[in-house]
């Protein structure tokens, strides 16, 4: 086989859109030029006045209300009055988080953010582009077009409005625009395919070192990231003090990616929960009658297809059953931001078998990846269920099967609750490993359409009366009443049971007469199972060190010190600060090591480690404490903080500015409430950047209840009361009212206004 390396080709230095016919304009008669201009220019004149009528009168059937939390209640005629509503109510909490998504979203970060993105850009555009987007759009309902318009319209209508504020890249957003964001989850399943590999395939760069490696032993350690995911857990009304189902709503994002908003219209819409900026539905939340939380997760929904590629005459061809198949060659665009400012591009000629797009090399084979990439049906879904008002409703909305990369735990007024394992599952031949790539030459290895949902993991009604998901298996989510791997395909799910899960069993298995806030006890339970097997092994270690071993009196006090911890976090606690940073440093020091051995990190460190890697790593948590903080016997609250400085996406972080104390914990370590640091910390206390963002508590009786608090405040600006505003509760656990009800956010309101006003 020749080599097979795409070229990238020349780089294109022109301005964006200066191309264009010499020859005709040559020709053109000077003045009919000028008189064709204005013509133009009074059309465009005309146009925009009558756009501009046509947004204020849709203002005037929006109402918008904000309560003593800034949180936006908005209120419009139709359906798509409230979106038109509510994207410019969320444009005036942080327009630059609404843009920041789409410009990523459809590829277009470098152009911002320069050259260092181009592979991200690349990597959206091999999936979606505007002409696709723009058929699905009119390819669309009439009533998803009118969300879809009024999606742009509530921006722009914004931008006109504040000509204040300066967008980084879209002056104008597009209804077609919506399908490119159309799940609100925090990591889209394109985000699955790895840079590194995808810049190393196309850009030129010099082969990894050794084989080519996966997406995990890049990685090194399943601990370098702080969790992504979320909680849910559903209470039946059995369980409960008054009878009604509650729902647990708890997602574990970064940091600010999510507002609070209610949104409601004429025409039954009454969604009050946590959008993603930029998003027109609310993405895990509630109505009156129903509420949905995701949590990620769910089957194996993204696969890899080895190709056996030949080069031909300068053409790329695939081997697939007895013959061999032409590779599509697509030539993509990549304009970006120049050192000096100004733009320039590159064109990356991609390939694409039948199965999707070429994204790695492995083994002398190039890897295709197949995920689902179906926008209108992903954002009918998206905004379909958050009108549901019953089971049936909701499950109708399911059948749709785009929301691929997450499960959802449900509760509703009926007194319901019910769990789906994932929603979008391709049906597969059982015989192949589907976490490995598959022989793309096999036709046994095509997929088979998608399962029903009928015939997903699913849950509904389990006696035991409770339903958990911590991003774990499905195979403890409701006690003994659990389902059984034995009855289902492996690839419907493929993460193991996690510390969260454990910990979630625990403390819903024998609670009776649940409450909210008995439920959000549960939540906020501040047991750390992580350490429970890993201790002991620490304790033998150091009761069999010999006497005159410099170890023994070193780690005495060490050792005392979680000898007599209870494994649950607390602000006091110093023990807990010792137990984080010696996981910490078993974490960095052997994850690599964990991967090899294609082991979690946590059963590597329970179950490989000798005695003396166990106490070393004690040591070096000790020094480092003390060189971090003056002495090791520094408690929790003094190193686990929560900072809010600035509005930047990415936020700094200063230890000579002011910080509040944080008692929960990284879901590393089973911490249902999560919280943790995600950048390559350049202080020394850790700030929280993922885990708990938006949460809420929900009952679901004749009258709805609920309680919710959000990471810092509903606006993105720092000159706001609301920047900050709920940071010290969230900092101690504590919820306010959802004001759900009309008469409720008039008691509490701040301000009442139309779009524009």
């Amino acid at each position: 086989m020749s080599t097979m390396r795409p070229a990238l080709a020349m780089m294109c230095l022109l301005p964006l859109g200066a191309v264009g016919n010499a020859a005709a304009v040559g020709h053109a008669n000077h003045a009919n030029h000028a008189d064709t201009a204005d013509q133009a220019s009074g059309a465009r004149a005309k146009a925009g006045a009558a756009e501009a009528a046509r947004w204020r009168a849709q203002a005037q059937r929006v109402t918008i209300r904000r309560d003593k939390w800034g949180i936006p209640h908005v209120h419009g005629k139709s359906d798509a009055d409230a979106v038109f509503g509510l994207m410019y109510a969320q444009a005036e909490d942080d327009f630059k988080r609404v843009e920041l998504n789409y410009i990523n979203a459809m590829g277009r970060l470098a152009e911002v953010q320069g050259e260092a993105e181009l592979y991200r850009d690349l990597r959206m555009k091999l999936f979606i582009s505007p002409a696709q987007l723009k058929a699905q759009y009119a390819a669309s309902p009439a009533w998803l077009k009118k969300l879809m318009t009024a999606f742009a319209d509530g921006l722009n209508f914004y931008l006109a409005t504040h000509p204040q504020v300066k967008p980084q890249l879209i002056a104008r957003f597009e209804p077609w625009m919506a399908l490119s964001f159309s799940e609100g989850s925090i990591g889209g399943d394109i985000e699955s395919v790895n840079l590194a590999q995808l810049e190393q395939l196309y850009g030129r760069r010099a082969p990894l070192a050794g084989p080519a490696q996966t997406l995990a032993q890049l990685r090194g350690s399943d601990l370098d990231e702080e969790p992504r995911g979320s909680n849910g857990f559903a209470i039946a009304p059995a369980l409960t003090r008054n009878g009604h189902a509650l729902l647990l709503i708890n997602p574990h994002t970064s940091f600010y990616f999510r507002p609070e908003v209610q949104v409601s219209s004429g025409e039954g819409l009454n969604a009050y929960g946590a959008v993603t900026w930029g998003q027109f539905f609310v993405y895990q939340g509630f109505n009156e009658r129903i509420g949905w939380m995701h949590t990620s997760g769910g089957g194996d929904v993204i696969d890899e297809y080895a190709e056996t590629v030949v080069e031909r005459d300068g053409r790329f061809f695939y081997r697939y059953g007895a013959g061999e198949r032409a590779l599509k060659a697509v030539d993509i665009t990549l304009p970006y931001k120049g050192a000096d400012g100004g733009m320039a591009s590159k064109v990356v000629r991609v390939y694409y078998s039948h199965h999707g797009p070429i994204v790695r090399e492995a083994d002398g084979k190039w890897l295709a990846v197949r995920l689902m990439n179906q926008p209108r049906k992903a954002l009918t879904q998206s905004f379909i269920r958050t009108k549901a008002r019953n089971y049936a409703a909701f499950h109708k909305a399911m059948e749709l099967r785009t929301n691929s990369s997450n499960n959802t735990v449900y509760a509703d007024a009926d007194g319901n609750i019910a769990y789906f394992h994932g929603n979008f599952i391709p049906v597969r031949d059982s015989r192949f490993d589907w976490r490995q790539p598959v022989d793309g030459s096999d036709p046994a290895t095509e997929w088979r359409g998608l399962h029903a949902v009928k015939d997903t993991i699913t849950l509904f009604n389990p006696p035991n009366g409770w339903i958990q998901n911590t991003n774990n298996w499905p195979f403890s989510a409701a006690g003994k009443y659990s389902p059984r791997a034995r009855d289902y395909p492996a690839y419907m799910s493929m993460n193991p049971e996690n510390p969260r899960g454990i910990h979630a069993v625990r403390v819903l298995q024998d609670q009776r007469d649940f409450t909210i806030d008995s439920l959000i006890a549960s939540a906020y339970d501040n047991a750390l199972p992580a350490f429970e097997p890993l201790l002991p092994k620490l304790f033998a270690a150091w009761d069999e060190l010999a006497e005159g071993d410099p170890l023994k009196p070193a780690l005495a006090a060490q050792v005392a010190a979680l000898r007599g911890w209870d494994t649950r976090y607390a602000l006091e606690s110093v023990a807990t600060s010792l137990a984080v940073f010696w996981a910490q440093d078993m974490a960095a020091s052997f994850g690599p090591s964990a991967k090899g051995a294609k082991m979690l990190v946590l059963d590597y460190m329970e179950t490989r480690l000798t005695a003396r890697e166990r106490l070393l790593a004690l040591q070096r948590a000790s020094d480092k404490l003390a060189a971090d903080f003056g002495q090791w016997q520094t408690p929790w609250g003094e190193i686990n903080r929560f900072q809010r400085l600035t509005g930047d996406v990415v936020q700094p972080f200063d230890d000579s500015k002011p910080s509040l104390p944080v008692a929960f914990a990284s879901a590393n370590w089973g911490s249902l409430a999560a919280y943790g640091m995600t950048t390559p910390a350049k202080t020394k206390r850790i700030y929280g950047e993922r885990g708990n963002s938006f949460v809420a508590a929900v009952e679901f009786g004749p009258r709805l209840k609920a309680r919710s608090i959000l990471a810092g405040g509903q606006s993105g600006d720092p000159a706001s009361p609301h920047f900050a505003d709920q940071a010290e509760m969230y900092a101690r656990g504590e919820f306010k009212e959802v004001l759900f009800y009309p008469e409720d956010v008039e008691r509490n309101l701040e301000r009442k206004y139309h779009p524009g006003q």
